[in-house]
């Protein structure tokens, strides 16, 4: 067994690992590249590897930074199978055909400001490209047998990070053994909202971690729910507009969930509220389609006095005019609205109206790439450009850190922790920095051998 990172390797985005095994070759992910303008542009580029080699691909989850380039990678010749979640292929269905959308839109936006010397630029893949995705998915259940070709035998289990969300188990035995890979996807909380706790595996011979929050440790639940309210109280004095920059898929029914639990705490009935997010309105259905895999605080709340995506003064905004509408809003607005990162999507447009106003809050409330506008506000940029303006920020910018999908260091400590023999660790999804202390912490608390994995590097299972 060969593995070889081609993406999420020293930075958090664009997931995907090439497994190979007897001459069989599996894809783990096939991500998008998110971040600048430059990084974003190295989707375009050919993948390292001949799609149509590609016999099988295994997916994690729905976010696109894991999910993203599944499209290109079928318009470019692959033929196989995709197995994943019941509840990712339905979230799937929504966010391939968002992200085709979005690179027509992208494409298009670029032709009108090339010269006709320059040619014209297509969209990296079309809706079309995207059905022919979707027709190749293979649903699998948590906990379920899957018998691959070459002796593998896959397995989902819980991650605990977004609805359908799972860590990948490939066994591989022949007539010399078994061997084992375990790729942790992305790891939730535990504790954490709406999903159950993420699952513990005893037996590997190497795993794959994440390391988005290799080098910290997450606020208390209870203290990020004090922070929150404090924030809404601010805004409610100081007369102004709450923004939050939210992904479509887990943060944003997240956030409607801590709303319908502390709707009288946190005084919500004085706001006007909007999910301001297309996509984040159509994934409202694909939860209440799959509430077996809430826990039992979930279900409790679901079945509640308050359903969280019923909330009496809550307004989904599906149509363009509606959100231009919300811009009108000079205070006591809640605006949920995507990109999670402030690179695209309805957020902007809520931003250069409201940064510049210090009546003004915006919650950050998600991880933010390098080279993202939410990584500029969060490092303390005085000024940003949004749409080709320049914008001063004067609204205030807080940081939630205690709403993350993603494990922190102390989690992903004892997830670990679990593995029996103390199996070899490869650390992905992670910034150098993030993975360094945790290889630190591995190798200090268990003794582990851990490797940071490189772009293009291979190692021997």
């Amino acid at each position: 067994m060969r593995i070889t990172s081609y993406g999420a390797a020293g930075e958090v985005t664009g997931s995907c690992h090439l497994v190979e095994i007897d001459g069989y070759r599996l894809l783990l992910d096939c991500g998008m590249i998110q971040g600048s303008n430059e990084q974003e542009r190295r989707n375009r580029e050919p993948f390292p590897f001949d799609p149509d080699s590609i016999d099988m691909v295994v997916l994690s989850h729905a976010h696109i930074d894991h999910s993203g380039r599944l499209p290109l990678l079928v318009k470019r010749g692959y033929r196989g199978r995709i197995w994943t979640t019941r509840a990712t292929a339905d979230l799937l269905d929504i966010m391939l055909h968002d992200s085709a959308s979005l690179a027509a839109a992208d494409a298009e936006y670029e032709n009108r400001h090339r010269r006709r010397d320059q040619g014209q630029v297509l969209p990296l893949y079309s809706r079309h490209d995207v059905d022919d995705t979707l027709r190749r998915l293979e649903r699998v259940g948590y906990g379920q047998r899957v018998r691959l070709p070459g002796e593998l035998e896959l397995y989902f289990h819980d991650a605990g990070h977004i609805l359908g969300s799972a860590i990948v188990e490939l066994r591989h035995t022949t007539a010399q053994g078994r061997r084992t890979l375990v790729f942790s996807g992305d790891l939730g909380l535990r504790g954490k909202p709406i999903l159950r706790d993420p699952s513990y595996l005893t037996e590997a011979d190497r795993v794959l971690l994440e390391s988005t929050y290799g080098d910290r440790a997450h606020r208390r639940s209870d203290d990020t729910i004090e922070e929150l309210g404090e924030i809404f109280q601010a805004a409610a004095r100081d007369g102004g507009n709450v923004l939050i920059p939210a992904f479509a898929v887990g943060r944003s029914q997240e956030l409607l969930y801590w709303f319908a639990r502390h709707w009288d705490h946190w005084q919500l009935d004085r706001w006007r509220i909007f999910l301001d997010s297309p996509m984040a309105i159509r994934v409202l259905d694909v939860y209440d389609r799959h509430t077996d895999l809430f826990d039992a605080q979930a279900l409790k709340t679901w079945n509640g006095r308050r359903h969280p995506f019923r909330l009496p003064n809550l307004k989904l905004t599906a149509e363009v005019a509606e959100s231009q509408q919300i811009n009108t809003i000079r205070s006591g607005a809640i605006i949920i609205a995507g990109s999670g990162m402030c690179n695209g999507g309805r957020i902007r447009h809520h931003l250069r109206q409201n940064l510049g106003r210090s009546a003004n809050h915006v919650v950050i409330v998600g991880y933010q790439a390098n080279g993202t506008l939410g990584r500029r506000l969060v490092d303390g940029a005085r000024r940003v450009r949004i749409l080709g303006e320049d914008i001063q920020v004067n609204a205030h910018i807080h940081t939630v850190g205690g709403l993350s999908a993603h494990a922190d260091q102390p989690m992903l400590l004892d997830w670990y922790g679990h593995f029996q023999g103390r199996p070899p660790v490869r650390l992905v999804h992670g910034e150098d920095r993030a993975r360094e202390a945790l290889a630190q912490a591995l190798r200090e608390r268990f003794g582990a051998e851990v490797e940071l994995a490189e772009p293009g590097v291979t190692v021997e299972v």
